[in-house]
């Protein structure tokens, strides 16, 4: 039995139907509130906690599995600490204390490629880079890791940790799907600064193919990067727009214009309580070149990213079946 959390999310439905098609029973960790349809229709067995740092309620949930795929996380480009801290970090220390304590064999920590934060030009990110997290959502996805890590050399626990990208493909709404697939098929086709850097996507499918992988064949406390093959902002809005059947032209935005248009909306997001459309946290995305090696992933799993015309087709698809633009 294979205990996941994060289940319902955006990662969820990929990883829920491969577990499932691979022959694993899956039994996963949802608030009491969640929609369990879907996990219904993978005959998903359900257990329940009010929030995952509810260390009694994870531990009851690790009874009878032999493996815990932690997924569960808060991501946003705008929030308070406090929120991050409670997922990204004592909920990561519950999972990993009930965890060792009901002997579980195998422990996947998702963190992900972010976690590195500023890092200097033409830098290629692999495992060994030195993280310098810049917002909230890295620090604690940081810290979590740390703590993962803690765990497997202090306490043996069988940890092994990947790095996902930026996601897209089906079930995403935020982030990489709105920014390149989203806005611009709504007519809001701009770039910034030029689309000259360098992006760092991955195809939804291939982070559950890859923490398959990992739960398998990965070392105990190693890292992986799981991702696609990186390119420019230009190259993926041209592959998108291709695809979409859209022009390729966009208007593009200076980076001091994006800057005082974030700062303003996130000025105004103190007092609507809203997340700005652009937060000013997008800049340390955006205006970095994320170059990454999965070289370790490859070597070590086996793994080999999806074609981003691929994925970016399948996304493409799912939009329009959905009906949602």
């Amino acid at each position: 039995m294979v205990l996941v959390t994060g289940a319902t999310g955006f990662l969820g439905h990929h990883l829920i139907p491969l577990l499932r098609q691979a022959g694993y029973p899956v039994r996963a960790l949802v608030r009491p509130t969640s929609d369990v349809t879907f996990l219904q229709q993978h005959d998903v067995e359900l257990a329940y906690a009010n929030d995952i740092s509810d260390y009694a309620a994870v531990r009851a949930a690790c009874e009878g599995c032999t493996a815990v795929i932690h997924a569960a996380g808060q991501f946003r480009f705008w929030g308070d600490l406090p929120g991050f801290w409670q997922t990204n970090v004592e909920g990561t220390a519950a999972v990993l204390e009930a965890a060792v304590q009901a002997g579980i064999q195998r422990i996947v920590h998702v963190s992900t490629i972010a976690v590195v934060g500023h890092i200097p030009p033409s830098t290629v990110i692999d495992e060994n880079v030195f993280c310098q997290p810049q917002d909230h959502y890295q620090r604690t996805k940081l810290e979590g890791e740390k703590l993962a890590l803690s765990f497997h050399q202090s306490r043996q626990a069988p940890v092994v940790i990947v790095r996902p990208g930026a996601f897209y493909g089906p079930w995403g709404r935020y982030a990489f799907n709105r920014l390149f697939f989203e806005e611009p098929l709504r007519g809001w086709r701009i770039k910034v600064d030029g689309g000259k850097h360098v992006i760092f996507p991955v195809y939804a499918a291939d982070v559950a193919r890859g923490i398959l992988l990992a739960m398998q064949h990965g070392r105990v406390g190693e890292i992986y990067n799981i991702c696609g093959h990186t390119f420019t902002h230009n190259q993926g809005n041209d592959v998108v727009s291709d695809l979409a059947r859209i022009s390729r032209w966009r208007m593009n935005i200076p980076r001091w214009g994006v800057l005082a248009l974030a700062h303003a909306w996130t000025f105004i997001s103190r007092y609507t309580g809203r997340e700005p459309f652009y937060p000013i946290n997008l800049r340390l995305y955006v205006f970095q070149d994320w170059t990454v090696s999965i070289a370790k992933a490859q070597r070590e799993l086996g793994f080999e990213p999806t074609p981003f015309e691929e994925g970016a087709r399948e996304t493409l698809a799912w939009y329009e079946a959905q009906k949602i633009v």
